[in-house]
């Protein structure tokens, strides 16, 4: 009902989802009709159905209106971001939405310093000849591409800009869409006159890195958590009332703006009072087990093995045997849980895996 409001009718006819099993190596996968998801997202409190939002948004964004290639991959994501937080935020507030933004710009801002902001992976539009298009499905596509829509809906109003939306999923329904083309028709429809915007525009998608003129706005649910942290840094309580009222993603941000060298007694202290170790929601436990890793806290090992085990989402298992494989004390441990779980896991996941980790059969 949300989705519909802001951007027009549901095409086409029925919607559900299927829950896949553990080692579908993805967040979900759009299929007309019927949404793959990994059994990830049901975590009991329904805090994570902004990826359910995500892959709603692609029957408009993608299955509706299509990337004509992969080099423009990111009309497909891009807009399905912009789609998934407005209807977060028309569900749960602008606050709720704040969040989810402050996350994908530091997902983004990671992304940079993984690829290198100066490199050819970092425009939005994508030169794949000769590679596998898997290679430009980063955070690229799906974040700086929100974050120059939402540098539009900045620079003409959102009211003006959900009219341009809504029409444009109309008008191009049941077609593919190049990036050239999408340019053309947003010249002639909201900027006729403004070349100086266009040519900005230009530059986030042919340019690398992130625009001095990123729309960026800090969360102020976040920062309220980021003032509780630094005062537990310093030595105060963390008060379990006040952080059991957390959502899933305000708990995502207390952990991953912990120091990378935190003591392995302060993770200790945390674990004892919130049992993350034992976490039954995958987005905590990937960030939790990244610190036990960085700071050999044993008593995590074995739900990080657990989880390596019975996890095949790429998100979450590449990142920790990558950080396990970086420490020479752990790539011992990394190989044995990998030659243990690889069976488990889907080939996209493998393949990607043997690389990191030299496997041999």
């Amino acid at each position: 009902e949300a989705a519909e409001a802001l951007y027009g009718p549901y095409q086409w006819g029925r919607y559900d989802l299927l829950v896949l099993p553990p080692s579908f190596p993805y967040g979900g996968m759009e299929n007309p009709e019927l949404t793959f998801c990994t059994p990830t997202i049901i975590t009991g409190d329904r805090s994570l159905t902004s990826l359910v939002a995500h892959e709603l948004a692609h029957s408009w964004s993608g299955n509706l209106v299509t990337n004509a290639t992969w080099n423009d991959f990111w009309l497909n994501e891009g807009f399905t971001v912009y789609f998934e937080r407005r209807i977060m935020e028309y569900l749960y507030g602008k606050p709720y939405a704040d969040m989810l933004e402050e996350i994908g710009y530091t997902d983004l801002i990671n992304t940079l310093d993984l690829l290198g902001a100066d490199t050819d992976a970092t425009k939005l539009k994508l030169h794949l000849n000769g590679k596998d298009p898997d290679e430009g499905m980063n955070q690229i596509a799906y974040e700086k591409g929100y974050f120059m829509l939402l540098l539009i809906e900045k620079k003409i109003g959102r009211k003006a800009w959900d009219t341009f939306i809504r029409n444009y999923f109309e008008r191009f329904a049941f077609r593919s869409m190049n990036t050239e083309s999408f340019m053309e028709y947003l010249k002639a429809e909201l900027f006729p006159r403004d070349e100086e915007f266009i040519q900005g525009l230009n530059h986030w998608i042919y340019q690398p890195g992130l625009p001095s003129d990123c729309p960026y706005t800090p969360s102020e649910r976040f920062a309220a958590v980021q003032k509780i942290s630094d005062a537990w840094l310093q030595g105060a309580a963390l008060q379990r009332a006040e952080a059991e009222k957390w959502s899933t993603h305000e708990w995502l941000y207390f952990l991953r703006n912990l120091p990378k060298d935190i003591s392995p007694d302060k993770l200790a202290s945390l674990d004892i009072q919130f049992h993350l170790s034992d976490s039954k929601n995958a987005e905590i436990q990937a960030i939790w087990y990244e610190h036990a890793i960085r700071q050999q806290y044993q008593p995590a090992y074995e739900g990080m093995k657990q989880f390596l085990a019975s996890v095949g989402r790429r998100k979450f298992i590449v990142p920790l045997y990558r950080l396990m494989n970086q420490m020479p004390e752990m790539k011992a441990m990394a190989s044995e849980i990998y030659v243990s779980a690889r069976p488990n896991y889907h080939a996209v996941a493998v393949s990607t895996l043997d690389s990191l980790l030299n496997y041999k059969s």
